[in-house]
């Protein structure tokens, strides 16, 4: 296997605080607590103090979801690790069709990884993967692109009847059995018999997004003790509520605090990625299947004062922190709170996340810092583009670069072509063929001087030459434009592959073409270049 290396700030599409935080971390580096480095994870871990009723309860929970997806051996290994002290190792993402994008099992690698190379250390650690199931964003976890011998194939799920739901418990329904049938017949290579099973034993109508996801991925990573985690379990919350709690209670200085680091950020030069405003608060309320934010206003009427409104219901402070202590399991996190109630219920010493999410966390260290008075060191994602052998010929055959895709298709197109044909070559036709009639003419009026019965033969050589030549013309022009043909071909196949629908390829296609194709193997070569040697740089990876 063939690896190459890119550094983040020359892909296209990426934030430029994450940029920052990569190339230039002292220059951002009040807005988060550690270094971006393998060594801040050590610190963290060593430095970690967590209750052990917590722990204890929290691996409980874990234990029993594992169960139901179908972990490993080696999962349940690491729960019992979890349980007696080992830190948590933290990654997640939504719950994704066929396992959404590529980038989600990179950021589970990532964690694995990580977790790995604090184990060697001496530091017990284990990986754990959030399943966001709580997000209530059916469009971005219900359509999927498969890569198959040069073309997208899209595969969605329909999405009428369930706006607003968290996407963690919308079931499947029959509409999956098609797309499971389908996937697993393309499925082609040493782990194609595999992956096709782990899609049909995951992927039913009585599955939900969650559920579906869950095995699938309990499967995938089988063989390295993935935990996985469920935030929809009613326990989890009764568990985090003391920080839903505490977030209510403070709201006025968290907002306060949020507001000031927004401007922070935009006068250092950032656009802040989750907006705050003056009615913000940090949660979402659950009711009906239905998970609507929790905003501020003035009261009406005579109790007048400052209510908390979620759709039709509202509430005073003191209503709210009383419904948060009887009914925790309907309250929810935003974005900026979330993954500080992840690290309220892990032991977190190090959070692997992508570009956004670091952007984000930028806004939610102020919560960490308020909420929890600590803060795992946050380190970027493994980042992989694949590249199967034909990609690899085809970059070979007319010398491009991974950067050359990114540019576009009409730049991409006249590369290949000057690499690839005579583009002179029809101008030169035109120009010989003037220059032999000159020269036949020419030649044949000397002729005729000399015996004027020649005259019908100067004629004849010069029709049968200019016609020859006509002939030669058009079976280049043929060649020419199955040539060009070849080349569109090559085009569409290259940017199908390696920047589909303009996005860099993890973010767009599924990964399990890839598993299928390169087998078990392969996982295991990724997972090794998923630590942190390759922190800072994404990767171009050839399948052998």
């Amino acid at each position: 296997m063939g690896c190459l290396s890119i550094p983040f700030r020359r892909l296209p599409h990426q934030p430029k605080l994450f940029v920052q935080f990569v190339d230039n971390f002292p220059s951002v580096a009040s807005f988060y607590a550690h270094p971006p480095t393998v060594e801040s994870v050590k610190r963290a871990a060593q430095s970690l103090e967590f209750p052990t009723e917590r722990r204890r309860q929290v691996a409980a929970v874990l234990r029993d979801c594992n169960q139901l997806l179908g972990g490993s051996e080696r999962t349940q290994h690491n729960l019992d690790q979890l349980e007696n002290g080992a830190v948590a190792v933290v990654s997640g993402q939504q719950v994704g069709l066929l396992g959404g994008p590529a980038y989600a099992f990179y950021k589970a690698l990532s964690a694995i990884r990580i977790a790995e190379e604090l184990s060697e250390a001496g530091i017990p650690a284990v990986p754990v993967f959030w399943m966001a199931t709580e997000d209530h964003d059916l469009e971005e976890v219900r359509r999927v692109s498969w890569f198959d011998r040069g073309k997208l194939i899209r595969f969605e799920l329909p999405a009428e009847g369930h706006e607003g739901q968290p996407v963690g418990q919308v079931p499947l329904g029959a509409a999956i059995e098609e797309i499971t049938k389908a996937a697993a017949e393309l499925c082609s290579g040493p782990g194609s018999g595999l992956v096709s099973e782990f899609i049909k034993e995951s992927y039913s109508p009585e599955e939900t997004y969650g559920s579906a996801f869950g095995k699938l991925f309990a499967r995938v990573f089988a063989e390295f003790g993935l935990i996985l985690l469920d935030p929809l379990d009613a326990r989890l919350h009764r568990i985090a509520a003391p920080v839903y709690k505490r977030v209510v209670e403070d709201r006025d200085r968290l907002l306060k605090e949020l507001l000031q680091r927004d401007e922070e950020l935009e006068s250092a030069g950032f656009d802040p990625q989750v907006r705050v405003t003056a009615t913000s608060t940090l949660l979402f309320r659950l009711k009906d299947g239905v998970r609507e934010p929790i905003v501020v206003g003035n009261g009406a009427g005579h109790s007048g004062g400052v209510r908390f409104k979620s759709a039709a219901s509202s509430w005073t402070p003191e209503e709210i922190i009383k419904l948060l202590e009887a009914e925790p399991e309907t309250f929810s996190p935003n974005a900026l709170l979330r993954p500080v109630v992840q690290d309220y219920l892990l032991p977190s010493a190090g959070f692997l996340a992508g570009p956004a999410e670091i952007s984000y966390l930028a806004q939610s260290e102020v919560v960490y810092r308020h909420v929890l008075g600590r803060m795992p060191a946050v380190l970027p994602r493994a980042a992989f583009t694949i590249l199967d052998p034909k990609a690899d010929k085809l970059l070979q055959k007319y010398q491009l670069c991974i950067e050359n895709i990114w540019s576009g298709a009409q730049e991409l197109r006249q590369r290949m072509e000057s690499v690839s044909l005579p583009t002179e070559l029809a101008t030169d036709f035109d120009r010989r063929k003037t220059e032999i009639e000159t020269t036949l003419s020419d030649l044949g009026d000397e002729i005729k001087k000399l015996d004027p019965t020649l005259s019908g033969a100067v004629e004849t050589a010069k029709n049968k030459m200019t016609f020859q030549l006509e002939k030669l013309r058009e079976k280049t022009g043929r060649a020419l434009d199955e040539r060009a043909g070849i080349i569109a071909e090559h085009v569409e196949f290259l940017e199908n592959l390696l920047y589909p629908d303009k996005a860099l390829q993890s973010r767009e296609l599924c990964f399990l073409p890839f598993l299928a194709q390169w087998g078990v193997d392969g996982l295991r070569e990724l997972k090794n270049l998923a630590g942190s040697e390759s922190l800072k740089e994404h990767r171009i990876v050839r399948i052998p």
